[in-house]
């Protein structure tokens, strides 16, 4: 129970960290892309958005289901959606 706890306070956390940055979609958005590049610039953003989470929840020292909690919330913020 405690580690769903201290999952969800971690994903609020991580989630007020990516409000503060622009998404993939907004700066996708701000450099009115479409088409082939907009595929390939959403890609790499949400593959750098996933390295990123990993680290912070490697930092953060979560395992199982926190992890994967966190790291979903975390992608999704950073993504735009």
């Amino acid at each position: 129970m405690k580690a769903i706890v201290l999952g969800l306070l971690l994903c609020i956390i991580g989630g007020m960290a990516f409000a503060q940055t622009s998404t993939c979609k907004s700066r996708a958005a701000e450099k009115n892309l479409a088409g082939a590049a907009l595929t390939s610039f959403m890609k790499k953003c949400e593959r750098d958005a996933k390295t990123t989470c990993d680290s912070a929840a490697a930092d953060k020292k979560l395992h199982g289901a926190a992890k994967t909690s966190f790291e979903k919330k975390c992608v999704s913020d950073a993504v735009g959606g």
